[in-house]
């Protein structure tokens, strides 16, 4: 479990605008760090198998944010004319 001050330390270094609490980068910041909790913790109980299905879990839907990101910023560089290299 994240603590509110370190919540609220990712939400400050990764927000877009002052009031942002939920774009994509910000839950990507909170993901991550709960990611990495997760794993410290599997390292120590690595018969938890309930925790192991909550860090796949959690890593789907960081990679769908990350996802979300990629194509967002594509587009973006589309509209202003830039040209998009494909992986």
């Amino acid at each position: 479990m994240i603590s509110k001050k370190k919540k609220e330390a990712l939400i400050k270094k990764n927000r877009v605008h002052k009031t942002d609490t939920g774009s994509s980068e910000v839950q990507i910041a909170i993901l991550t760090e709960r990611i990495n909790q997760l794993a410290e913790h599997l390292k120590k109980h690595s018969k938890d198998t309930h925790s192991r299905r909550g860090l796949l879990t959690l890593v789907s839907q960081r990679r769908k944010h990350q996802k979300f990101v990629e194509k967002k910023k594509t587009k973006v560089a589309n509209k202003k004319g830039a040209v998009a290299v494909k992986k």
